[in-house]
């Protein structure tokens, strides 16, 4: 007799487990309507140009990757980013810098004639996330900048930057915004200053 209510239990089980909701969720910060904190105050004298974003291999899922203790990683099935993450620190880190260099990304895209243009090419090394702890990020970039006068130079730097985190996915999420617009900061600045003088180098 209770074979015949298995077809039943088992669609119960499925329904109930297709009832959990899947979250997703963006690098990309909602702006402040008004805000001007992080604005250039002058446009920059180059054209600017954002490049490939690497990513660690171990939080390069859909899903979102957790730490667990010392070393464990969780994946996180029903909470996810809206698109892939690697696009997801390109496009958060380009809004960031566009508004703090005062200059599109023109990547891709035909550039002017006599103007410098300065491209940026990003390496997250790691992409840490532990709820009720902190979000982290460490980042080897490169700066290059080139113009029709003269050789390409380049510089590389790099930035470890730390947020505290609340216990929610949402709260480590918004973490990682900040640390991204930390890095936003150090890299604009240095690129402004290192364009007009070379010799000024990595903060």
């Amino acid at each position: 007799m209770c074979f015949r209510y298995l077809p039943l239990l088992a669609t119960v089980a499925l329904a109930a487990c297709s009832s959990v909701p899947t979250h997703y969720y963006t690098l990309v910060p909602v702006s402040a309507p008004g805000s001007t904190a992080a604005k250039a105050t002058t446009a920059s004298h180059f054209q600017f140009e954002m490049l490939e974003v690497r990513v660690p291999v171990q939080v390069d899922q859909p899903q979102l990757v957790v730490r667990e203790g010392d070393g464990g990683l969780d994946l996180l099935e029903t909470e996810r980013w809206s698109a892939p993450l690697a696009d997801e620190m390109h496009d958060a880190l380009v809004s960031q810098l566009e508004t703090r260099l005062g200059t599109r990304d023109l990547s891709g895209l035909p550039k002017a004639p006599g103007v410098p243009v300065l491209s940026l090419q990003t390496d997250i090394r790691r992409f840490d996330s532990l709820p009720g702890q902190y979000a982290l990020i460490d980042v080897v970039w490169s700066l290059g900048l080139r113009n029709g006068t003269g050789p390409r130079r380049a510089v590389t730097c790099s930035s470890v930057i730390r947020q505290p985190a609340g216990p929610q996915i949402a709260d480590v999420v918004v973490a990682h915004q900040k640390a991204i617009g930390a890095l936003a900061t150090i890299i604009a600045g240095t690129a402004q200053r290192w364009a007009e003088n070379p010799v000024t180098g990595c903060p």
